[in-house]
């Protein structure tokens, strides 16, 4: 009998093979111009590695709702497509047509073939399925990062850190969980824990003045020029900016008080950021098992090659450079700087031994910039 996990867990380096929906609402007289878009959008993601199938389907209800779900070996190729420039230019025609869209993404954790299906629809599935259930805890992370321009870091900071906190609940079954802002050089990271929908707090956290003044203060100080009254350009600043979570891990249960976050950047050698966001994964789940490990939590956040590493940490996070780093056990810290662009953090290419480790970690912590938690 397959155990479940008595983790809080997500990720999406399981194997299993991925289901996306994509729920749209069209606008109204868009219909031809939609099915034109799709047309073009599904020969482009037809020819991405990792990619098995999609269906376009319309409501019987309401003509004016759609949905696409497509299929996919695995979450790994997905998220390198959908994190895209290549995503970015794919579907910029959908977004004329839509007042609405959602995104959900499923590991696929059971299947039925009918009685009457045939042999070669049953042989289509590549991939294997979710192993078994993933314990919750209604919790929703996600994080963006963008960078400004250089000499602006403190300014910037001042601004951020001095932002008034919107209301917490967003509706009756979501709230704003905590809200932690890092910087590393002139890059800015900003991680989200949602109770509830991610998209619908989002939303609510954009149309609060308080935040509407924060993000309109640092405007001229951002590397990608962006204009918030225009909403093709706010809707492609932050699909850019966006940096999802591709593993979580924490005790199930309370979350513990006595704990410290920090976060970790990892720049990526070119076109190694989800081989070193697999590698990370790994090696949490490793430190989790090890009684007396300093890491109570943590969670991969990754987007082409750049990758976060947000650790809940008991006592000082250099008191085990190794674990703190993500690079447990012999030759694990050689793998972790063969995925590394370590001249990015000021490294050299000497060995990766504990010392190293320690200033890897030193010149790799993100400052804080401001942490803030739901009343």
């Amino acid at each position: 009998m397959t155990m479940l996990s008595e983790r809080v867990s997500q990720s999406a380096f399981d194997g299993s093979r991925l289901r996306v929906v994509l729920l749209l609402d069209l606008q109204d007289g868009a219909q031809q111009r939609f099915l034109t878009a799709y047309e073009h959008m599904r020969n482009q993601v037809a020819a991405v590695p990792g990619h098995l199938s999609d269906q376009l389907c319309q409501s019987i209800e309401n003509p004016s709702q759609w949905l696409i779900t497509s299929e996919w070996e695995s979450a790994p190729p997905f998220l390198a497509w959908v994190n895209s420039e290549e995503h970015v230019e794919t579907v910029r025609p959908l977004h004329d047509c839509v007042r609405d869209t959602r995104s959900l993404r499923f590991s696929i954790l059971r299947e039925t073939s009918g009685v009457h299906a045939s042999a070669t629809a049953t042989r289509k599935a590549v991939g294997g399925l979710q192993p078994f259930p993933r314990v919750g805890d209604g919790v929703v992370r996600h994080a963006l990062t963008f960078t400004v321009k250089p000499g602006s870091e403190r300014t910037v900071a001042e601004i951020l850190a001095g932002y008034t906190s919107p209301q917490a609940q967003v509706d009756d079954t979501t709230r704003l969980r905590r809200t932690t802002l890092f910087m590393h050089g002139n890059r800015v990271v900003r991680t989200l824990e949602v109770q509830g929908d991610l998209l619908a707090a989002l939303r609510h956290v954009a149309r609060q003045p308080e935040i509407r003044a924060v993000e309109e203060a640092i405007n001229p100080y951002l590397v990608q020029d962006r204009d918030l009254d225009d909403p093709q350009s706010a809707r492609l600043f932050f699909t850019r900016a966006a940096l999802p979570a591709v593993h979580h891990l924490a005790p199930a249960g309370t979350p513990a008080e006595d704990v410290e976050r920090h976060a970790i950047l990892y720049p990526a050698k070119p076109g190694c950021g989800m081989a070193l966001a697999r590698f990370l994964a790994g090696q949490d789940e490793v430190a989790a098992d090890l009684p007396g490990s300093h890491i109570d939590s943590s969670t991969v956040f990754q987007r082409d090659d750049i990758v976060v590493r947000l650790v809940d940490v008991r006592g000082p996070l250099d008191s085990d450079p190794p674990a703190a780093v993500g690079a447990l056990g012999p030759r694990k810290p050689a793998v972790l700087t063969k995925l590394l662009d370590v001249e990015a953090l000021g490294l050299d290419n000497s060995s990766p031994d504990e010392k190293t480790m320690l200033r890897l970690l030193e010149n790799a912590q993100m400052r804080l910039i401001t942490d803030r938690r739901a009343l």
